[in-house]
């Protein structure tokens, strides 16, 4: 039973993988269906992100599989939405570059620290950088076309800027715990 538990997470995650060309694919359609198919996808990846480590942790299931997959698979959606968006010139290149940037940088030091058996947690200003990010990202994805309000994308904007702050400070809290631990 227990093996079968650690399978769903995991499954959540890879299915959160497998999704992302899909969601890409959307983009290229210039209408409010493939705009509302795009957000409905998004919101089912985000779904799956928090029960795939939620229900890892609470039947105990978590798996190696699990902690190398969840953070790549987080990464490529939202490095996907972003470069999609910035495609359809509805994001900032400056935000955009700092949430992909931020995002390798700081994979790049847990990856480190994971070979000196140092953790890096998740911080909880990291928690609402994630979740200001993805409503930013909704709200982009969405559009005026797919609400029919002009307030949308500005409202996505400003909210994409936000987390590209907070996305700075984490990435620097992040990275001044990290470098107590290199040896330079």
């Amino acid at each position: 039973m227990r093996r079968f538990l650690q399978r769903i997470p995991n499954a959540l995650t890879a299915f959160r993988m497998v999704i992302i060309p899909v969601f890409v694919a959307t983009f290229f359609f210039d209408n409010k269906a493939a705009s509302q198919f795009a957000a409905l996808l998004f919101v089912i990846a985000c779904i799956t992100d928090f029960f795939d480590g939620y229900l890892a942790r609470l039947w105990r299931v978590q798996s190696s599989l699990g902690r190398f997959l969840d953070p790549i698979a987080d990464k490529l959606l939202v490095a996907a939405a972003l470069i999609m968006l910035l495609y359809q010139g509805k994001a900032d290149v400056i935000p955009a570059l700092l949430i992909i940037s931020r995002e390798i940088l700081v994979s790049g030091l847990r990856e480190y620290l994971a070979e000196l058996k140092v953790p890096l947690p998740v911080s909880t200003l990291g928690k609402w950088k994630t979740g200001i990010q993805m409503g930013a990202l909704l709200l982009l994805i969405l559009g005026e076309r797919a609400t029919g309000l002009e307030l949308t994308e500005w409202l996505g904007r400003i909210a994409l800027w936000i987390s590209a702050g907070i996305t700075v400070y984490s990435g620097y809290a992040y990275l001044k715990a990290g470098l107590k631990h290199i040896d330079f």
